[in-house]
């Protein structure tokens, strides 16, 4: 389909405010999803054009965190599986929803995300407050969080992993705030540590989905390059003005977003 000025200058915008709050908050897709089917993309072209053009934006986000990553060596190995794994079944799960079935449940998945989205904020307050509490063992999580942990965490949380990268290569929108809470259940308490996880693991459920997407040729190769370029710019620079905005304020405007559109959707079905 053909776009026009004013839809592509959108488009790009709402990519770029997405790589932006992905480097600082998380929830871009909450972003870029709606802009698609405003643009009136096929929900299944705008999910799969979505998750394409917000992965390289992705890579950005682990240099900020290489430090922490470098320091979880065994955890990147045990939770990489199950992310590769589980966003592989979640894309073939898309792959094989009909049209007109995964359009009439996609309200209920934005809701969803924008709930998980939500709940990012106080579990983030909750995960500093219990870091705190641990007080001086905090400089010797690294032994206690990966060394000394039982088989039975490990798989544990594999397995929950597992469940949502399937989630995550199925939509994605929220998938950072399970991750985190799951690594929170397991023991963890370095949010910066969690977050390069959440990260991590998150690039490699996505990685595995656009490639499927692309391999069906699901994706709107023109507005995904076009988003692609928001959103790295997003991710390298706007960052600042999203910092500028206020955490707090840029959460409030994509919360409302999310509920607006599912609200909206809703009434149309």
């Amino acid at each position: 389909m053909s776009l026009d000025w004013i839809h592509s200058l959108v488009l790009f915008g709402a990519a770029a405010l997405g790589g932006a709050v992905n480097s600082v908050a998380g929830g871009g897709t909450l972003l870029t999803f709606p802009a698609l089917l405003w643009a009136n993309f096929a929900a299944i072209i705008a999910n799969a054009t979505s998750t394409v053009a917000l992965w390289p934006g992705q890579l950005g986000s682990l240099w900020g965190y290489r430090k922490e990553i470098g320091q979880s060596r065994k955890a990147i190995v045990a939770l990489a599986v199950p992310s590769f794994l589980g966003g592989y079944v979640g894309a073939l799960l898309l792959l094989h929803t009909p049209a007109k079935t995964f359009a009439n449940i996609v309200p209920y998945l934005i809701l969803l995300a924008t709930v998980l989205f939500m709940l990012q904020e106080p579990f983030a307050r909750y995960q500093r407050a219990r870091a705190a509490q641990a007080g001086l063992q905090t400089a010797q999580r690294r032994s206690v969080e990966e060394d000394t942990l039982p088989l039975s965490s490990w798989v544990g949380v594999m397995v929950f992993q597992f469940l949502v990268a399937i989630y995550g290569g199925y939509f994605g929108a929220g998938i950072g705030i399970l991750m985190l809470a799951a690594l929170g259940f397991m023991g963890f308490t370095n949010i910066h540590r969690m977050n390069g996880l959440k990260n991590i693991n998150g690039l490699c459920i996505n990685a595995v989905a656009a490639l499927m997407f692309m391999v069906n040729r699901l994706v709107d190769w023109r507005i995904a390059l076009l988003m692609a370029a928001g959103a790295i710019l997003g991710g390298y620079g706007g960052a600042g003005t999203a910092r500028r905005l206020g955490q707090r304020n840029v959460r409030r405007i994509i919360i409302l977003i999310g509920f607006g559109l599912a609200l909206s959707l809703f009434l149309h079905h």
